[in-house]
């Protein structure tokens, strides 16, 4: 049986909002093509060919749409879409969806769809309005707040199911206590902390996250939430979920929890693939599914070579009694969120030491 995830970009890097520290945005800059545009019909068509040719009842795919914004592709795109799927699927092939918006354009028709389609949705929306409105303005430069807790309530109303993607900037980092209460007041159950990222090639940003803040926060926000998680009252927090997962069972739900490249399938609006959303440069091109397959793109030398590169660890890895399980972390995080050289410090370590022997007491209850 074979499990393939795919993460489609029908917009490539367009996007109706300005969010100041988009590292999809920056990313795509630094290609020769910054944007592909709107994935054609045709390009879509070749993608999914030779993406199920590949695949066999009993098999699974999940395919993942992300941007920039993918529903600037239009709803018509997406339901164009699922029937090609629906036509190319083979009998006892699994198939899931997942989108990730800013939710700008959600309005009664696209819930319809999400739900008819069974999507998981991922909603940004960076906590309370004087912060989310602060990093995510529109083009107009106008706060989006209103417009993305409308869209929650649409998702609320139409029982369509989602999560919340927030970004953690260096500054969101500092109110755990808000951000926590904001997760009760608006009955939140799934949320995702995404650590903001500084540039690929430049110094760091001021809204990029720190080790500091980094450690500051998630150990705060796991005092208010232990305590309700022991007592059955589950809110799911990605990390927390994660860490859970491979102490009870050593499942990998995250890509580089344990500091490992396994390698994803970035597909561009130009049919273009990429082993990782963080490297989606023209260097670590895999080939184009318009002319190869899946696994021909997957078997790319690109792939192993991507997959291969040595691990710079920093020398706080060394003595860590937690590396057996952290592994140094996600490459593209590992010097910017999780270690701090210079001065010693590891964010991940400071709080799984606050963190760890709960999470394990967790653990043996699942």
């Amino acid at each position: 049986m074979k499990q393939l995830s795919l993460m489609l970009k029908p917009a490539s890097s367009l996007c109706n909002m300005r969010c100041r520290y988009c590292f999809y945005s920056d990313v795509s800059s630094l290609r020769e093509q910054a944007s592909f545009g709107i994935m054609p019909p045709e390009t879509r068509k070749s993608i999914l060919e030779h993406t199920f040719s590949q695949l066999d009842a009993g098999d699974s795919v999940t395919i993942a749409f992300q941007g920039g914004e993918p529903t600037l592709a239009g709803l018509d795109w997406f339901e164009q879409m699922t029937e090609e799927i629906s036509c190319l699927a083979v009998p006892g092939l699994r198939v899931s969806y997942a989108l990730q918006t800013n939710g700008l354009s959600l309005d009664k028709q696209w819930a319809a769809f999400l739900k008819k389609n069974r999507f998981l949705v991922g909603l940004s929306l960076d906590g309370p309005r004087e912060f989310h409105d602060i990093c995510r303005p529109d083009v107009f430069g106008k706060g989006t707040f209103s417009r993305i807790a409308a869209a929650k309530k649409l998702l609320d109303r139409c029982e369509v199911p989602y999560n919340i993607l927030m970004v953690l900037t260096n500054s969101l980092a500092r109110h755990p206590q808000q951000i926590w209460n904001f997760l009760k007041k608006e009955n939140i159950g799934y949320v995702q902390f995404i650590p903001c990222l500084g540039p690929l090639d430049a110094e760091m940003s001021k809204y990029a996250l720190t080790p500091r803040r980094y450690a500051d926060f998630y150990t705060q926000l796991f005092e208010y939430w232990f305590p309700e998680a022991l007592n059955g009252h589950f809110r799911s927090i990605k990390l927390f979920d994660d860490l859970l997962n491979l102490l009870a069972r050593g499942d990998e739900t995250a890509c580089g929890i344990t500091g490992k490249c396994y390698g994803q399938l970035i597909v561009e609006a130009d049919g273009s693939v990429y082993p990782c959303d963080f490297y989606a440069l023209d260097t670590w091109c895999l080939g184009n599914l318009k002319a190869s397959t899946i696994r021909q793109v997957y078997e790319a030398p690109q792939m192993s070579a991507f997959c291969s590169r040595p691990r710079e660890l920093p020398a706080l890895c060394g003595s860590c009694p937690y590396f057996h399980i952290c592994g140094g972390g996600c490459p593209r995080m590992r010097s910017e969120v999780f270690c701090s050289p210079k001065d010693g410090f590891c964010g991940h370590r400071s709080f799984l030491e606050a963190a760890f022997a709960r999470l394990e007491h967790l653990a043996r209850l699942l």
